[in-house]
């Protein structure tokens, strides 16, 4: 039995490793449905936990009734199914459990909801056969109580280094380089080789492990066209990043970026060049807040949040003499910038970094605006909603300098993200003015130390934006709607700064709307399913 201890730590090995590949792959696999926040995140890692949990519990129990090696790597086969057809079927189950719960739940329970259900339905199975696997090789493998917390220990050693790798792996290799499908086929097939050479050593049930081990080497070199957006006919690219899901979409007018299958667009490129009416626009009208702006004056600008660098490109239309630095943390989605959206060196000088590192290097300068508009999915990272980080980005303005601040989760009813985040800007400025956007979700700060900011604009509007100017809508929209915000109690810290949960209440309600609006469609319009096909292409 001694002899056989490497097979027991090298199985160890492998099964610690492919649990964490997978449960990192399943947020990838939910995360263009349901978003990656923190909130889903939770569901994940907690509902998996008891998946393994009581396959621990299995697993002792069938160790202590079977003590038999070829039944634990049958279970450990029977997983390695059930995972490599995860990426053939688990878009199908999430498009089902959604479909299903959005008209039978609140919207507003959705996501939460959804993201579970799913979990559950896709992976609670293959991690309970996983989970049995530690306490059946301590069982197999302790053959005298006086080793028996030196090899219990090193069993557990041996999975939890598998773990370490498998938290790596998918992150940094497999899921940038091959996709999400294939990750999930690659530690299907780590784990159908070992069952292989066990049955092989054993001579028997050896047939359907070489056929298995076949099609899933095949399943891994040949292509795989694994579209989220199965329903969708217009996009002509869908992908991963390291950090995000990726998707372009084109119409014959416009190209379309979007982070999440099923709600949400992240940027919009007229392909005339004509302004779009999204809410980067309304950020052009930040200049005009400076004293006797022109424009035609320099502008040294700064972005952080390149995104595909819309902003960036009316932004060099509009004030011909800017000159913008464009920080993006995700290298993907600056390629995607110029290969979609027509971005050229000269209206951007792009950095790919992390926005409030940015500011600490010798590259950030003075400017004369910033536009602070990173997302981590549905809402600001924490780390550059704070109080911290506004008085950072302060000493980079320039005397008379504009801060503009996107939010997206408008709040409504109660205190949410944009309440947060104005009052916590309010803290680092002296003056800062709120603009809520009507026909989106979205609302501008812009922000100063000057307290005549606004009398200077609408002086500089009338001066430079006439009528027929095609910046007269939108900047005279800003005038009208501009109000300013007081300081108050609601600041955000390093230290604390709840802004996945606050975004999360905001979506909730954004998706209880939506819903709503596909009852209504199917309960009052013969065509309502039709119509609901429709807004989905």
């Amino acid at each position: 039995m001694q002899n056989r201890t490497w097979v027991y730590y090298l199985t160890a090995f492998i099964c610690g490793m492919t649990v964490m590949a997978v449960e990192l792959t399943c947020s990838r696999l939910l995360a263009p449905y349901f978003s990656s926040s923190s909130i889903v995140w939770t569901v994940i890692i907690g509902l998996i936990m008891i998946s393994l949990s009581l396959g621990n519990i299995i697993g002792g129990r069938s160790a202590d009734k079977h003590r038999d090696l070829g039944r634990l790597y049958f279970l450990i086969w029977l997983a390695s199914l059930w995972i490599a057809a995860i990426p053939f079927l688990g878009k199908y189950v999430i498009a089902g459990v959604t479909g299903i719960l959005m008209f039978t739940l609140p919207g507003s329970a959705l996501v939460v909801t959804g993201s579970a259900i799913c979990c559950l339905v896709i992976f609670s199975f293959p991690m309970v056969l996983m989970g049995t696997v530690s306490p059946y090789l301590v069982k197999l493998a302790v053959t005298d109580m006086e080793n028996n917390g030196r090899i219990t220990g090193q069993i557990y050693a041996m999975n939890t280094v598998g773990s370490i790798l498998g938290t790596f792996i998918p992150t940094f290799l497999t899921i940038p380089l091959l996709g999400t499908g294939k990750t999930f086929f690659l530690f299907a097939l780590l784990l159908n080789i070992l069952c292989l050479a066990y049955f092989l050593t054993r001579k028997k049930n050896r047939v359907k492990h070489v056929v298995t081990t076949i099609l899933l080497v095949a399943f891994l070199l040949m292509p795989f066209q694994n579209a989220f957006a199965f329903w969708k006919s217009d996009i002509i690219y869908e992908g991963e990043s390291l950090y995000n899901y990726l998707q372009v979409s084109e119409t014959d007018t416009s190209v379309i970026l979007s982070t999440n299958v099923a709600f949400g667009v992240q940027s919009i490129y007229r392909k005339d060049g004509a302004l779009s009416g999204y809410y980067y626009e309304y950020a052009l009208a930040a200049p005009l807040f400076r004293p006797k702006a022109t424009l035609q004056e320099p502008l040294d600008v700064l972005v952080l949040g390149l995104g595909t660098g819309t902003f960036s490109k009316q932004l060099h239309k509009f004030f011909p003499n800017s000159r913008s630095d464009a920080v993006e943390l995700d290298a993907e989605i600056a390629s995607l910038a110029t290969r979609y959206f027509n971005l050229k060196p000269e209206e951007a000088n792009v950095f790919i970094n992390d926005g409030r590192m940015f500011l600490d290097t010798p590259d950030c300068g003075q400017y004369d605006v910033i536009l602070a508009d990173a997302y981590q999915d549905i809402t600001v990272p924490f780390h550059m909603s704070t109080q911290e980080f506004f008085a950072k980005v302060q000493k980079h303005l320039k005397p008379y300098g504009v801060l503009i601040v996107n939010i997206n989760m408008k709040s409504g009813d109660f205190a949410g993200v944009p309440e947060y985040l104005a009052q916590t800007v309010r803290t680092a400025f002296s003056t800062v003015y709120r603009i809520d956007l009507d026909a989106v979700t979205n609302s501008l700060l812009f922000c100063g130390n000057n307290p005549d900011m606004l009398t200077q604009y609408r002086e500089n509007m009338q001066k430079d934006i006439g009528e027929d100017h095609p910046l007269h809508a939108i900047a005279a929209y800003v005038a009208d709607n501009a109000v300013e915000v007081a300081s108050g109690p609601l600041v955000l810290t390093d230290d604390k700064a709840p802004v996945e949960t606050l975004g999360q209440k905001s979506l909730n309600k954004i998706v209880q709307q939506e819903t709503d609006v596909f009852r209504s469609m199917l309960s009052n319009n013969k065509d309502g399913l039709q119509g609901i096909l429709e807004m989905m292409k």
